[in-house]
C-alpha cells in the first residue's frame, strides 16, 4: 500500500491519505488495518500524524471522490474515532488523490465533488491556483435543496445547560460539517480576544471538561473526539474571535469544519453564535473568524422554506494545501524507514 502525506494550512497536523479499496470492508477489519498503518508511522517518527483520509473514486454520478475520515487518538496505535469529518483532511485527500492518479490533474477553475461517508456531507472543492507542490482552494459545503436550520441542532434546542465543575455552563450544540459545542468565552471569565488567545492550561482543561459533558449529554463517548468545542467572543463588527480544542491540544486556528459549523450556527435563531453575530451587527451570514493562527472568512447562505430558514451552502476561501510526498506502507519487510522519516520530518516542521 502507498501512503500519501499532505498538509492543509491551519490544520494541527498533516493527513495520511490511503486507498480505501485496499482496506478491510467493515469497521472492524478497517480498524485492524489502520492499527498496522499507525504502527508503521509511529516507528518512522510519525506519531504526530493523527488524521487519516480513506478515499476511492465515487460510483455516485454526482461525486468524483468518496471520502471517509478517521481521527487517530492519543494513547496507542489502535485508538480511533470514526464519527466525524475534517475539512482540512478533505482538501489533503483531494490533492493526494490527484497526485496518485485517482483523480484528474488539478487545474485552476476545476471542481472536485466529494462525498463524505462519515456524515453524508456534499463538499465542492474549487481550485483557485496550482503551484508545484501547493494547491489553493475555495471550499463549499453544499446542502442540496437546503436543510432547515432547526435540524442542525443536536438536541433540538438552541441552547443547552450542562453541569460542569459543580455549576452550569450554557452551550449551543450544532452540527454542520462537524458536531460542535459553542460556548461564550465571557461565561468562562474571558473578557475579550486578547484574554482568550493568551489563556493557558486552566481554560484548556475547563473546555475539555465542557466538551466531555456535551458528549455524555449526547450519549457519545467522552473519550472520543466529538463533539468538538470552541469558545467564541465578539471583536469588531462582523468579526468573532474563536479558540478551539483539537486532539490532543489547542487547535492552531480552527478546523475548516469548525469554521463551517460556526458560520452555519450564526444562521440558527437563538444559538450563541447567532446572538453574537447580531451583537456585532451581522445577520447576513457573512462572518470573519479570528484565531490565534490567522483569519478565516465564512459565508453561510440560507433561503426561506415553509416559514423557516434553510441552510443551502457554507463557503470558506483561501485554503492552501502542500503535498509532502508518498511512501510504501507495506509489506513491513520492505519499508524504507529512513525515507519515511525524512518525509515525516518535513510534515512535523509544517504542522
Amino acid at each position: 500500500m502507498i501512503g500519501h502525506l499532505a498538509y492543509a494550512s491551519g490544520s494541527p497536523c498533516p493527513t495520511v491519505v490511503l486507498d480505501a479499496g485496499l482496506l478491510g470492508p467493515d469497521e472492524e477489519a478497517m480498524r485492524r488495518d489502520l492499527t498496522a498503518v499507525r504502527r508503521y508511522l509511529m516507528e518512522a517518527g510519525g506519531s504526530h500524524v493523527l488524521k487519516i483520509a480513506l478515499v476511492r473514486p465515487s460510483e455516485h454520478p454526482m461525486f468524483d471522490l468518496d471520502y471517509r475520515f478517521v481521527q487517530a487518538l492519543p494513547g496507542g496505535p489502535d485508538r480511533f474515532d470514526f464519527r466525524g469529518s475534517c475539512g482540512h483532511s478533505i482538501l489533503s485527500a483531494v490533492v493526494a488523490a490527484a497526485r496518485s492518479g485517482m483523480l484528474p490533474k488539478l487545474t485552476p477553475g476545476g471542481r472536485v465533488r466529494v462525498n463524505v461517508l462519515n456524515n453524508g456531507d456534499s463538499v465542492v472543492c474549487e481550485v483557485d491556483a496550482v503551484d508545484r507542490d501547493e494547491v489553493r482552494f475555495t471550499v463549499y459545503f453544499v446542502q442540496p435543496g437546503g436543510v432547515a436550520v432547526s435540524r442542525l441542532l443536536l438536541t433540538g434546542e438552541a441552547r443547552t445547560e450542562l453541569a460542569v465543575d459543580e455549576g452550569n455552563v450554557t452551550v449551543s450544540l450544532v452540527s454542520s460539517g462537524n458536531a460542535y459545542a459553542f460556548v461564550d468565552a465571557r461565561q468562562l471569565g474571558i473578557a475579550d480576544h486578547t484574554a482568550l488567545f493568551s489563556a493557558g492550561s486552566e481554560l484548556f482543561d475547563r473546555m475539555a471538561r465542557i466538551r466531555a459533558a456535551a458528549a455524555a449529554h449526547l450519549g457519545w463517548s467522552p473519550e472520543g473526539a466529538f463533539p468538538k468545542i470552541a469558545a467564541i467572543v465578539p471583536m469588531e463588527p462582523g468579526r468573532l474571535a474563536a479558540r478551539a480544542i483539537s486532539v490532543p491540544s489547542w487547535h492552531p486556528t480552527i478546523a475548516l469544519t469548525g469554521a463551517v459549523c460556526l458560520g452555519a450556527a450564526t444562521r440558527v435563531p437563538g444559538t450563541i453564535p447567532w446572538a453574537m453575530a447580531r451583537e456585532q451587527g451581522r445577520a447576513d451570514g457573512l462572518i470573519d473568524i479570528t484565531t490565534p493562527g490567522g483569519d478565516t472568512a465564512v459565508t453561510a447562505t440560507t433561503l426561506e422554506t415553509a416559514g423557516e430558514p434553510a441552510l443551502t451552502w457554507v463557503g470558506v476561501g483561501r485554503k492552501r494545501v502542500v503535498f509532502q510526498g508518498s511512501f510504501v506502507l507495506e509489506p513491513l519487510a520492505h519499508l524504507q524507514f529512513e525515507e519515511i522519516a525524512q518525509c515525516l520530518a518535513l510534515s512535523a516542521t509544517s504542522a
